[in-house]
């Protein structure tokens, strides 16, 4: 008799079918019921590998497949295809994200693996660890207490360049966000320039108050060290974008660390974000075009996208929880383009600087 049980064995055996058939050259030679006591096995384990073995010889020594030949709650074809449809027509969007925008009847795991089996799954890059999350500290300031200002570079962005070049879209994003709410605003230019990014963080301050935004207290404006924010790094003197933004009561000017990109990230985040649903989606037939879908896409965000980083809460909602007053026109200063208001044509050819700059 075999001092190991025949399953024991089984599980240690890199090739199942070779142990298997040991036993049906035994059961062969010596009878049924000899074999199932030597490898300490039943007679019915015996003789249904026999029985295989003697129908299809080796190949009747595999493992049958124990899945179900019906799954009732298997997806059905007509949803495959829709899943199948929506990836195509948006790749660089996400389970959760198309889930919620289009209401598919199926899990994000499902959505996942049906793309995976028809090779549409796009891998997005691994995001370095997070050494500290500061997002409940951050939740616990009051509504502006910092927003984060930040250019994006557009012209290296494959399917956005082609449009860029032919119908003389801008360069360049300017970018302010609440880092409470995530409530972003957006700018447009066809340089970078301090000119234009003061003239950036005086009209949203100038918005917030309007509309009674600001309920008192100091307020921080968090740039990097682009020359856009700082001017001259070798200037002796304050920027203009430091004096403008400090001009508004409350309100200060502060610069990250050099280096220290992880400070910006609530701003880098959606720089990310906006590329992947908008500038690598849309399709633009004119300058005008291209504002006003600028301009929806940031109604989308603020109104309706749920930021699930933040309880998957939208800006909007998180505003209304934080001051039931606040009036939704809040969110709905439009993208412009800055530098036309920023710069004034001369007759000569040349550009000269607006007043309100």
């Amino acid at each position: 008799m075999c001092p190991i049980g025949y399953y024991i064995m089984l599980r240690n055996y890199k090739d199942p079918k070779q142990l298997r058939l040991k036993l049906v050259l035994y059961a062969d030679e010596h009878g049924k019921k000899a074999a199932a006591r030597h490898f300490d096995t039943t007679v019915r384990t015996v003789r249904k590998w026999h029985r295989r073995w003697k129908e299809k010889g080796q190949a009747g020594l595999e493992e049958k497949s124990r899945r179900p030949h019906n799954c009732p709650n298997a997806v059905s074809l007509e949803i495959k295809k829709r899943v199948i449809a929506i990836k195509k027509g948006k790749m660089t969007l996400g389970a959760v994200r198309l889930k919620e925008m289009y209401d598919v009847q199926c899990s994000e795991k499902a959505m996942r693996n049906i793309w995976r089996a028809n090779g549409i799954l796009v891998k997005k890059r691994k995001k370095h660890k997070t050494k500290q999350d500061l997002r409940a500290v951050k939740m616990k300031w009051r509504l502006f207490e910092q927003v984060d200002a930040d250019t994006k570079h557009l012209y290296d962005i494959p399917e956005y360049w082609p449009q860029m070049k032919s119908l003389v879209l801008p360069k360049y994003q300017y970018t302010a966000r609440d880092v409470v709410s995530g409530l972003q605003f957006l700018g447009y230019s066809q340089d970078l320039s301090l000119q234009v990014s003061t003239f950036f963080a005086k009209r949203i301050i100038t918005h917030l108050i309007q509309n009674n935004a600001l309920s008192g207290g100091h307020y921080r404006w968090q740039t990097d060290n682009g020359s856009e924010f700082i001017g001259s790094t070798c200037a002796k003197q304050r920027s203009a974008f430091s004096l403008t933004v400090e001009s508004f009561k409350g309100h200060v000017h502060c610069q990250i660390p050099p280096g220290a990109h992880t400070f910006q990230s609530d701003v880098e985040t959606v720089h990310d974000r906006i590329e992947d649903e908008f500038y690598c989606l849309e399709k633009f037939k004119s300058r005008s075009d291209f504002l006003a879908k600028a301009t929806s896409y940031q109604h989308y965000f603020n109104l309706v996208r749920k930021n699930y980083s933040k309880q998957g809460k939208t800006p909007m909602q998180i505003l209304k929880e934080r001051n039931p007053n606040i009036s939704q026109s809040v969110t709905q200063l439009p993208p412009v383009f800055l530098d036309e208001l920023v710069y004034t044509k001369s007759i000569q050819g040349g550009y000269d600087v607006g007043k309100d700059s």
